[in-house]
């Protein structure tokens, strides 16, 4: 237990000493704005950003997960009663996703996703290539 302590605190100083990232910003700040906006920040990041995998990381997964959310909003809004319930729950559940991934960014976490972390990381995979 004091060896994860020890690493735990390891990566906080890492985090507080700020890896930089190709834009100049710290890795952590690189990684809050590109979900600030959501999918535009992502693009924006993702695009200006060429060295640091994490803010890369962070910008396409706000790509993949608030672009999917802004295409399903768009399209449920067209279905009467239930886009409207759908519309409902959809708003509450990205704010707080977006809420969290924007915490662990700033402390420093590669926080993936269940599916669009997954996809994140296969996106800039081929992206590397």
């Amino acid at each position: 237990m004091d060896e994860k302590m020890k690493q735990k605190s390891a990566e906080k100083e890492e985090v507080a000493e700020g890896k930089k990232s190709s834009t100049g910003l710290d890795e952590n700040v690189g990684g809050v704005l590109a979900y600030l906006l959501g999918f535009i920040s992502g693009i924006v990041f993702l695009l200006i950003e060429k060295e640091n995998e994490t803010v890369r990381f962070h910008a396409m997964q706000s790509i993949i997960l608030f672009g999917s959310f802004f295409v399903l909003g768009f399209v449920v809004n067209f279905i009467p009663i239930i886009g409207l319930l759908v519309s409902l729950l959809i708003a509450p559940v990205t704010l707080i996703l977006w809420i969290v991934l924007m915490v662990k960014a700033y402390q420093g976490e590669r926080y993936h996703l269940p599916i669009t972390g997954k996809l994140a990381e296969q996106q800039l995979e081929k992206m590397a290539k």
